[in-house]
């Protein structure tokens, strides 16, 4: 025992990733647990009657639905006639196109029937120029925007301008939303004046059925790689967010299927061009100047309405995805750094900004640290290697552990996956995580750091392959 002390002491790093981990798996247990109880209660509710209260257009709230588009020609079609078959009183359409070099405006022109319109342009946000806006002949809801090229905040920003409706919903080009989606995550906006944004779930459609814009029947891609974001995506939307929902802490709402208030995202100055996480920096900006303004004002993340897309089935895919991830979660935290440890800004400066910073941020070079010492520790034997398997199994807490508890609240709560060789095939997968895919990640990670840290900002084209590979082909 005197020899493992002396070992100990001689060695911080140790300590310091010990330390480190069990912040982690303390932190997340705490999650789970807040978790667990916020879909207990949601699940006792009775979901028809409130899908039909909600409908109604005496309460509900209009919402303008934007759809920033660059070269999306596989994918447009099925956004498009999934939004048009969901289940809302009151809404319109805005697809922005910023400036494709594919056929993605030529598609929409010709199946949409669009005509070219004069409409006057409120210019409350500076943007790129528009080129011209059309108008659907089959539905009038649907407007088409066609604009020089500016990245998507500045699509969002377009879209903005062009919108009639107070609230309006961002959703991916290349995403598909279930028929209650818009209806449910509005829910809390229509409930109270004081929810100025909310956002909902965002599930993997790869090896699902989709035809013309409908989930026909869920599946899973066969390619390991896609079924672990599947794990990933669970556990980061039915632990985290809604962890930091229950307390107004939420930092990220997805950007492929969030709500605002116009008003206030105008007051904001909209989303920002200069920055690679726009969604993440716009929601935590919203929380900074509603604290400084002293409004009781909340951002809300609700479980259950889902919107689906497609994920990189490629490591390469990946690797640019989650490195721009990290890159934006890193400049939001930083435009926004008034905010860290400032009683000011109440728990989102002494809680959540800590969190994002310490096990998100900076995690990544403490588990490097962590995964280096294992194999380290392993040629060198004694003390060492006792020292790398209480580390491995605490590795394997904190990853395997908790992603095998969200695959069971996604089966219990959601039903997305309702088939149990499905629930069981995840489980099995979960089990190899911290062997290939949490090091893989925490790479790409690293990387997105040392882009930020280097000022590169690179957003790198994402190869897509289509949703639908049987309906609504390109032509």
């Amino acid at each position: 025992m005197d020899y493992l002390l002396k070992q100990m002491l001689i060695h911080p790093f140790v300590y310091l990733i010990l330390f480190y981990v069990l912040i982690i798996v303390f932190t997340y247990t705490i999650m789970l647990l807040f978790s667990l109880y916020t879909l207990w209660k949601d699940h006792q509710l009775d979901k028809v009657n409130l899908y039909e209260e909600l409908n109604d257009i005496q309460f509900s709230k209009p919402v303008s639905i934007l759809v920033p588009a660059y070269n999306e020609q596989q994918n447009i079609l099925d956004t498009v006639q999934s939004l048009l078959c969901i289940n809302y009183p009151e809404y319109e359409i805005i697809i922005i196109n910023d400036g494709s070099k594919d056929k993605t405006l030529d598609v929409l022109i010709k199946n949409f029937k669009m005509k070219k319109i004069d409409k006057v342009v409120r210019k409350q946000i500076t943007t790129n120029p528009i080129r011209a806006i059309y108008q659907s002949t089959i539905n009038k809801k649907i407007v088409l925007v066609d604009k020089e090229n500016g990245g998507k905040a500045d699509a969002l920003n377009c879209g903005i301008n062009v919108s009639k409706y107070p609230y309006f919903c961002s959703i991916d080009g290349d995403c598909i939303l279930d028929t209650n989606s818009l209806l449910r995550v509005m829910e809390p906006i229509i409930q109270s004046d004081d929810v100025i944004a909310t956002g909902g779930s965002v599930k993997i459609a790869n090896g699902s059925d989709i035809q013309m814009g409908s989930i026909m029947s869920v599946g899973f891609s066969k390619k390991p790689l896609v079924v672990m974001q599947v794990i990933e995506y669970f556990r980061a939307f039915l632990m985290g967010r809604i962890a930091f929902s229950k307390s107004n802490m939420v930092l990220i709402i997805s950007g492929a299927f969030s709500v605002f208030s116009k008003k206030y995202v105008i007051d904001a100055g909209g989303y920002l061009r200069n920055t690679i996480g726009e969604d993440m920096e716009l929601v935590v900006r919203l929380h900074r100047l509603t604290r400084e303004k002293k409004e009781k004002k909340k951002i809300v993340f609700v479980p259950d309405p889902v919107c689906w897309t497609e994920a990189p089935e490629t490591v390469q895919t990946l690797r640019k995805q989650r490195g721009r991830w990290h890159q934006g979660l890193m400049e939001s935290l930083w435009k926004n750094r008034q905010m860290m440890l400032n009683p000011k800004y109440g728990r989102i400066g002494m809680i959540a900004f800590p969190y994002y910073l310490i096990i998100e941020c900076v995690g990544p070079i403490v588990e490097l640290g962590g995964y280096i010492y294992v194999i380290y520790a392993f040629f060198t034997g004694k003390v060492y290697f006792e020292f790398a398997v209480l580390l491995l199994l605490l590795f394997i807490l904190y990853g395997t552990l908790f992603s095998m508890l969200s695959i069971i609240l996604e089966g219990w709560t959601m039903k997305s996956y309702p088939k149990i060789k499905d629930l069981f095939n995840l489980l099995i997968l979960s089990f190899t995580e911290v062997l290939w895919y949490k090091p893989l990640t925490l790479l790409f990670r690293l990387e997105g750091l040392m882009n930020y840290l280097t000022r590169k900002s690179s957003w790198g084209d994402m190869t897509r392959k289509g949703l639908d590979r049987k309906v609504g082909k390109v032509e």
